[in-house]
């Protein structure tokens, strides 16, 4: 018989591996956070990775309590959100192409401190479809869990968000310094146009839900 130490424990490694599925997958925020290693300061990269991760960590505690029901019932919201995010986020996409060799990673091309902060929230947040997908997830194990266990759950999902998009960030820049400045625009164009295609994505589902 499974002790209420053993339990809690179950419940956060519970937590803990929902919150390394959900980040795992190659979407907007790693490749942020990627990018923001490879071509900013160490301190502006590790900052980035930071309010990826708080902001991820707010998502996912907002997708728990069924922030994906709200946008479902209001229909706008939804289409606002894909309107703005769509543009907002081919608008980086194209930024990161338009960078010179030469610029990249230099004093100059540095994000501000609100450029950093805004951009990561508009990379977690102005993305419907992980919103819906994170409430589809972590919505489903919610129904599962006793309430009492759902601080647990969540500390699970808190601390695997932060050790993924540190960790990422810290293994990034760590090596950043092999690669010389083609190598750095050859991935800085990637990037650039991975960000692209998925604001292209979002697009596309705004007008489809226009047209419907």
């Amino acid at each position: 018989m499974v002790g209420k130490g053993g339990k809690i424990m179950n419940f956060f490694l519970q937590g803990l591996t929902m919150g390394f599925a959900i980040e795992a997958p190659i979407g907007l925020a790693n490749l942020f956070v990627i990018n923001n290693a490879l071509t900013q300061s160490r301190r502006r990269s590790y900052i980035a990775a930071f309010f990826v991760a708080f902001f991820d960590i707010a998502l996912s505690i907002a997708c728990f309590f069924g922030i994906g029901a709200i946008m479902k019932q209001f229909e706008w919201l939804k289409i606002a959100i894909l309107l703005f995010g769509s543009l907002i986020v081919i608008y980086m996409g194209i930024n990161l192409l338009r960078a010179e060799t030469s610029e990249i990673g230099s004093k100059d091309t540095e994000l501000t401190m609100f450029k950093t902060i805004s951009t990561a929230f508009v990379m977690i947040w102005f993305n419907p479809q992980a919103i819906i997908d994170g409430s589809l997830m972590l919505g489903a194990f919610q129904v599962t869990l006793p309430v009492n266990s759902y601080p647990i759950f969540i500390g699970g999902v808190v601390i695997a968000s932060f050790v993924w998009f540190i960790g990422l960030n810290l293994v990034i820049a760590k090596f950043k310094d092999k690669f010389n400045a083609k190598v750095l625009r050859t991935i800085n164009m990637v990037c650039g146009a991975v960000i692209i295609l998925y604001g292209l994505k979002l697009f596309y589902n705004f007008i489809t839900l226009i047209i419907h």
